[in-house]
């Protein structure tokens, strides 16, 4: 028992050393393995290192190269430039040089021509003086007489020459422009020159005269009040005058008497009833009327109230034309005459139809109806040349445009055609009377005679105090009076006449 207890023992104890010994075995054999790879680490790292070096060494050796061929380079170029800038500073010395000379040889001809000069001085004011004894006269007066002279010859040139250009420019321009015009006219000539719209309404009888005016005047006072229109009953038989300025509403209060007449019925609560609708009726009117003429005048976008203002042309007149027509009418013609010249035909299509704009409102606002007219199409967002044709139509402002001038000459067309206007005698001879008067104020004029119906004025001048350059003025400076102080339809020539006669008797 006690063998085998140290038999056992002994073998641990051989176990362990055994244990012991392999395990510094193992451990020896890690060790080693540890640092062979250490070894080999250190000797791959030294390898990269001097890899590196080589490496650094390669580039810097490259750089140095680099470096040295780029001074290298520098050095000549800074070499050339100095031997250009060598060059220069020898060409400027020599053009220095040069220039002295010149000088030199210039202030010596200087010199040469001041001693010159002098002497021409003194031998001119030697020949004036000697001049001046054979000529008996002074130096004034002689440049007097010179340029009287030439002023005179260079007047009759000039109203020879503007003459000439204006025959020529008459001759060209009056060719061309009748060519537009007719064949404008001809292709928009209208059938008919629209009534004036009557202010007279017919009755059946007298008696209806009695029911009108009322108990004490109670009905026609009624009817004046609420219509804003004054009735004129007086002896004309079996008819009734409507009066009043603004022409929509003569005519509401001329449709609503006619259905009170046709209706018997005629009281202060009825008047207000039908007053009321036929205002309503007449707006209506109104509104389709200005579509209508924007429809044919071929003009699209404009404002509604622009619209129904061109619409209340309707009932506006004009020398007997009814305006609404005459700027449909004026429109087409603008577009004709545009498309004519190379215009631009929208511009001109919506001066045409709204030049007249203002004549819808003139009657109640203060101003002339173009700068009327202009002034509400500004408002309402019409075209900037648009709005100076309209204001510009009777030269009231600067035209802008050909364009504009388009529309002012249709405008005169659309006046000037036969049949287009009328006006009644007391008005025919006051304008007759108004262009003799206004070329009677000039200076030199003797007789005035206004022909042809007031489209042209004749005047004959005092020949000893108008000569010709001045008759070509005076005819210029009436027709400018003309124009800014008369109203007209068309337009009026002027004729300047100049006459003189040389009488002697043979004895």
């Amino acid at each position: 028992m006690g063998n085998s207890v140290l038999i056992i023992v002994i073998a641990a104890v051989a176990a362990i050393i055994i244990g012991f010994v392999v395990g510094r075995v193992i451990a020896n054999r890690m060790v080693k393995a540890e640092q062979a790879k250490l070894d080999e680490q250190i000797n791959q790292a030294n390898e990269k290192a001097r890899t590196i070096e080589l490496e650094a060494r390669d580039k810097g050796y490259k750089i140095q190269k680099e470096a040295e061929a780029e001074a290298s380079r520098r050095r000549e170029e800074l070499s050339r430039e100095e031997e250009r800038l060598q060059k220069r500073r020898t060409d400027l010395d020599f053009r220095i040089e040069r220039l002295e000379q010149r000088e030199q040889t210039l202030n010596k001809r200087q010199s040469a021509l001041d001693k010159h000069a002098n002497e021409v001085d003194q031998l001119y004011e030697q020949q004036m003086i000697e001049l001046q004894r054979i000529g008996q006269m002074s130096i004034e007066e002689a440049r007097g007489i010179l340029l009287a002279e030439t002023e005179k010859d260079a007047r009759n040139d000039m109203a020879r020459i503007i003459r000439q250009i204006e025959s020529e420019a008459r001759q060209d321009g009056e060719k061309r422009a009748r060519e537009l015009v007719a064949e404008a006219i001809q292709r928009v000539a209208s059938d008919h020159v629209a009534s004036v719209t009557t202010s007279v309404v017919i009755l059946p009888n007298e008696e209806m005269k009695g029911r009108i005016v009322g108990r004490n005047g109670r009905n026609i006072r009624a009817f004046e009040q609420a219509a804003g229109v004054d009735v004129i009953v007086d002896d004309t038989p079996e008819a009734v005058t409507v009066s009043c300025f603004d022409p929509v509403r003569r005519e509401i209060a001329r449709r609503s008497l006619e259905r009170l007449i046709q209706d018997g019925r005629i009281h202060p609560a009825h008047i207000e009833k039908i007053l009321g609708e036929e205002e309503r009726n007449v707006e209506r009117d109104i509104i389709e009327a200005g579509e209508q003429a924007a429809f044919e005048a071929g003009v699209a976008g404009l404002h509604p109230e622009i619209t129904k203002i061109l619409g209340r042309l309707k009932y506006r007149t004009s020398y007997g034309q009814n305006q609404l027509a005459h700027a449909v009418e004026c429109a087409k013609l603008s577009a004709l005459l545009a498309a004519e010249l190379g215009a631009n035909v929208e511009i001109a299509k919506a001066g045409g139809l709204l030049h007249d704009l203002g004549k819808a409102m003139d009657f109640n606002t203060e101003g002339t109806h173009a700068s009327i007219g202009a002034e509400f199409a500004k408002r309402h967002g019409v075209n900037a040349q648009v709005v100076n044709c309209i204001s510009s139509h009777h030269h009231e402002t600067e035209q802008d445009s050909v364009e504009a001038i388009i529309v002012e000459s249709a405008d005169a067309i659309s006046g000037a055609r036969p049949g287009a206007r009328r006006e009644d005698l007391e008005q025919y001879i006051k304008r007759l009377r108004a262009l003799e008067d206004i070329a009677n104020s000039f200076k030199g004029v003797s007789q005035t005679y206004a022909i042809q119906a007031g489209r042209e004025v004749r005047i004959i001048v005092r020949p000893e105090e108008i000569d010709d350059l001045a008759s070509t003025r005076l005819a210029r400076d009436i027709a400018k009076k003309i124009e800014e102080t008369m109203q007209y339809p068309g337009q009026i020539k002027v004729t300047v006449i100049r006459e003189t006669r040389s009488i002697e008797f043979a004895k």
